[in-house]
């Protein structure tokens, strides 16, 4: 089984990986473009259990939470990346504006959250408190975004060359192309 899992694989694994007597950890994002703040984050969040479980936003909550032209990657280039940190150890693509239902299926022992947060703005906190469980801020300084890389990417090849080549279909090789033959 691979990192990438349903939610009802990850209920399971969760489940047994308790029983082994581990702790848990949630952390959450859209992790549209991945970037060392992201990294930072993530292992932050595992130095706080022994099984990381990391949900990644669907498609259409990111467009929703984050505007026009996003995500820039679909949800299960997003999730496959995320999966190929060394800290990550399970990953869900959830559905939904918000982590809480997650949450409320994993029942996580911490639930993580990057530095752009405190203790008392996690929207989720409530829901981990009536579980009993923690929530703790993790990761360096809120000093990388996805925005500020976009904004980066934009100021030096032009307004539109960012989202100009997300939009551009890809085609694999075997569906023939000029790209046919070579190796991705």
């Amino acid at each position: 089984m691979g990192r990438i899992v349903s939610l009802d694989e990850a209920e399971t694994l969760v489940r047994e990986a308790r029983a082994r007597g581990s702790r848990v950890a949630l952390a959450n994002g859209c992790f549209d473009l991945l970037h060392v703040g992201h990294v930072r984050y993530l292992e932050g969040a595992k130095a706080a259990a022994d099984l990381l479980v990391v949900g990644v936003n669907a498609d259409r909550s990111v467009a929703a939470l984050k505007g026009a032209g996003r995500p820039i990657l679909g949800e299960r280039d997003r999730a496959e990346l995320v999966a190929a940190l060394e800290a990550v150890d399970l990953v869900v693509v959830f559905e939904g504006d918000t982590v809480g239902p997650l949450i409320e299926r994993l029942r996580p022992d911490v639930h993580c959250k990057g530095t752009d947060y405190t203790a008392d703005t996690v929207p989720e906190r409530n829901v981990m408190r009536s579980m009993g469980g923690a929530t703790r801020i993790v990761g360096d300084p809120k000093d990388h975004s996805t925005r500020d890389l976009l904004a980066r990417i934009r100021e030096r090849f032009g307004p539109a060359s960012a989202l100009r080549a997300s939009a551009r279909p890809r085609r694999r090789p075997s569906e023939g192309g000029p790209d046919a033959g070579r190796k991705p």
